[in-house]
C-alpha cells in the first residue's frame, strides 16, 4: 500500500521497475513538513531575536516580553538557528530528491509555499531594511524629499520614524522613485502601525514573486535548464525565501520585472522588454545593467543584413524608450522630474565589510601595513574600491561585446554582469547575488556548481545576524558558518557525508549487555 512518506535519499534516478513498485510515494509530504516547522521555528525565534521594534506593542510590556532581554532573547536566537537548520536542511533533501529525478517542479512550489507563509507575519529577518522602507515612504508622503533628506527629519510618524537603523536615519534613499511611490502607498494605509507597513511590504513585494513564478518556466525553455532545478534555484532556495520574502527586499519586485522583461526580448517583444527593465530599474537601479544586453537580442532578431545598422535601430529605439518611461516613471512618482536618487546611490557605500570583495582586499592591505605603522583604514578600502570599479567597468565592457550574437548568449552574460555587479560594486550585500542568480538559475547547471550554490546560500544568509548587525567579524561565527555550510554542499551530493547519522545509528543498535554475564 502506498504511503505519503518522502523518496528515499539518494535513490537513482533511473531504478528497475521493481524497485518502483516499492517506492511509497514520489511526493515530499516529511520535508515540506520539515521547511515549514523550520520557518515556523524562525517566526517564533524572530519575535525575540530579529528586526524587533523600540517600542513593541505585542511582546514590548506583556507577559513574553522576556523572550527579547537575556536568556529569553537566548533561547529566541537558539530557535532561531534551529528553524533555519531545519529550512536549509528540507531544500537540500529536496535538491537530493529532484537531482534523482524523483520530484518535479510542482512539490518544490509547494514546499516553497509552505517554508515562505508563515514568514509573511514574522519581524524582519537578517535586516532591518524593511524599517528604511516605511520612513522614506514616509517622507515622500508627508512632503519631505527623501533623496535629499534622511526619515530622522520627519516631525510625525515617531513609530516608523525611529525603527529605521541608525545609519540610514540621516541618508538620502538609493531606491528607485516607483519604489518610494508604493512604499508612500503602504504608509498612507497603514500608518504609524509598523508591523502592518512590514506585512503589507512583504505582501506587495509577492507580486514580484509571482511575476517570477510565470516568467520563469518560459525562460527555462529558452535557456535549455531544467524546471525543477530552476524553481529549487531560484523559488525555494533560503536566498528567496529567508532573504527576499523573509527580509524582505525589493530585490524580489524588481526581479519579477527583470525576469518577464528578459522572456519578452527573447519572444521578440522587444519594445515590452526595454519598458518593463526600465521599471524594474525605477524600483531597483540595478535592473539598467541588463539594457544594453537586451540591445544586442533586438538587433539580432532584426531582418536586416547589416549588423552595425541593426544594432544602431534597436539601441535608438531603446534609448527612445527607455527614455519616456524613465522621465515619465520619475515625474509620476516624484511630482517633478527630481534625480536625486540618482545621487543617491552612493549611499550603500557607507556599508563596509569584507563580503564586498574589493573592500576586504583594503582592509587586508590595511592590517598588513598596520603592523608596521599606524595609519587609517579609509584610504586603502577607497583605492581597492576604485581598482573594482575600473575592473567591473572592464568586465562589463567584456561580457557586452561577447554578446553581440544576441540569443541565450546575451542573456547569459547579462547574468554574468548583475553577478559582477554585486560583487565588486560597494557594497555586496547578502541578497544582491540574486540579480544574476535567478536569471542564471534557468541556464543548464551541473551538480558541483549546484553543492557550491548550497554553500553560498546558506553562507549569505547566516552572514548578518538576525537583527540584521553584520557577524563578519565575529571570527569563531565565520569558521562554524562556513563548515555547516559545506557540510550542506556535501550533502547535496551525498547524503551523510560523514557518516554521522550512520555512526549513530549503529550505535543504537549495539546491545546493552552492561550488569549480565
Amino acid at each position: 500500500m502506498a504511503t505519503t512518506t518522502d523518496p528515499a535519499p539518494g535513490a537513482p534516478a533511473q531504478a528497475h521497475p521493481a524497485a518502483r513498485v516499492r517506492v511509497p510515494s514520489r511526493f515530499p509530504y516529511r520535508t515540506i513538513a520539515m521547511g515549514t516547522l523550520g520557518s515556523t521555528l524562525l517566526l517564533l525565534g524572530a519575535l525575540g531575536a530579529g528586526g524587533i521594534l523600540i517600542r513593541d506593542p505585542v511582546l514590548g510590556h506583556g507577559p513574553l516580553s522576556w523572550v527579547r532581554y537575556g536568556h529569553g532573547r537566548m533561547l529566541a536566537n537558539a530557535v532561531l538557528y534551529g528553524g533555519f537548520a531545519l529550512v536549509v536542511w528540507a531544500w537540500v533533501r529536496l535538491g537530493r530528491y529532484m537531482l534523482a529525478g524523483r520530484i518535479g517542479s510542482r512539490p518544490i512550489l509547494v514546499a516553497a509555499a509552505c517554508w515562505m507563509a508563515p514568514l509573511l507575519i514574522s519581524p524582519p529577518l537578517f535586516t532591518r531594511d524593511v524599517f528604511s522602507y516605511l520612513g522614506q515612504g514616509a517622507q515622500l508622503l508627508h512632503g519631505l524629499d527623501p533623496y535629499a533628506h534622511g526619515p530622522a527629519e520627519l516631525d510625525v510618524l515617531p513609530n516608523v520614524v525611529q525603527n529605521v537603523h541608525p545609519v540610514w536615519q540621516t541618508t538620502p534613499a538609493p531606491y528607485g522613485p516607483l519604489f518610494l511611490l508604493i512604499a508612500k502607498g503602504t504608509v498612507a494605509l497603514t500608518g504609524d502601525n509598523v508591523i502592518a507597513g512590514v506585512i503589507v511590504t512583504r505582501l506587495v513585494l509577492l507580486i514580484g514573486l509571482v511575476m517570477m513564478l510565470w516568467a520563469l518556466p518560459r525562460l527555462v525553455r529558452r535557456l535549455g535548464g531544467k524546471l525543477p532545478i530552476t524553481v529549487w534555484l531560484a523559488v525555494a532556495s533560503p536566498m528567496t525565501v529567508i532573504h527576499l520574502v523573509g527580509g524582505p527586499h525589493n530585490d524580489l519586485l524588481m526581479l519579477g520585472f527583470l525576469t518577464i522583461g528578459v522572456v519578452a526580448a527573447l519572444e521578440r517583444h522587444h519594445a515590452v522588454a526595454v519598458v518593463l527593465v526600465t521599471i524594474g530599474m525605477l524600483i531597483k537601479p540595478t535592473a539598467a545593467v541588463a539594457l544594453p544586453f537586451l540591445v544586442w537580442v533586438w538587433a539580432n532578431h532584426l531582418p536586416h543584413p547589416g549588423k552595425v545598422r541593426n544594432f544602431f535601430q534597436a539601441g535608438a529605439i531603446s534609448v527612445g524608450l527607455f527614455g519616456v518611461v524613465f522621465v515619465l516613471g520619475t515625474w509620476v512618482s516624484l511630482g517633478s522630474f527630481n534625480l536625486g536618487w540618482v545621487t543617491g546611490l552612493q549611499a550603500p557605500t557607507l556599508v563596509t565589510n569584507w563580503l564586498n570583495f574589493p573592500t576586504g582586499i583594503g582592509q587586508l592591505a590595511h592590517t598588513l601595513v598596520n603592523i608596521v605603522i599606524t595609519v587609517p583604514e579609509s584610504p586603502f578600502v577607497t583605492v581597492a574600491r576604485a581598482l573594482a570599479m575600473l575592473t567591473l567597468a572592464a568586465f562589463m565592457v567584456r561580457q557586452w561585446w561577447k554578446a553581440r550574437n544576441g540569443g541565450n548568449e546575451a542573456i547569459f552574460r547579462m547574468a554574468m554582469a548583475l553577478l559582477a555587479t554585486a560583487i565588486l560594486a560597494p557594497p555586496t550585500l547578502p541578497w544582491y547575488l540574486t540579480w544574476g542568480f535567478v536569471i542564471a538559475s534557468a541556464f543548464p547547471w551541473r551538480r558541483r556548481h549546484l553543492a557550491v550554490v548550497v554553500a553560498v546560500a546558506s553562507f549569505l544568509v547566516l552572514a548578518y545576524y538576525p537583527t540584521g548587525e553584520q557577524a563578519l567579524y565575529d571570527w569563531w561565527f565565520v569558521v562554524v558558518v562556513l563548515a555547516l555550510s559545506v557540510y550542506a554542499a556535501a550533502s547535496l551530493l551525498r547524503p551523510d557525508p560523514l557518516g554521522l547519522v550512520g555512526a549513530w545509528r549503529r550505535q543504537r543498535e549495539v546491545p546493552d549487555f552492561v550488569g549480565k554475564d
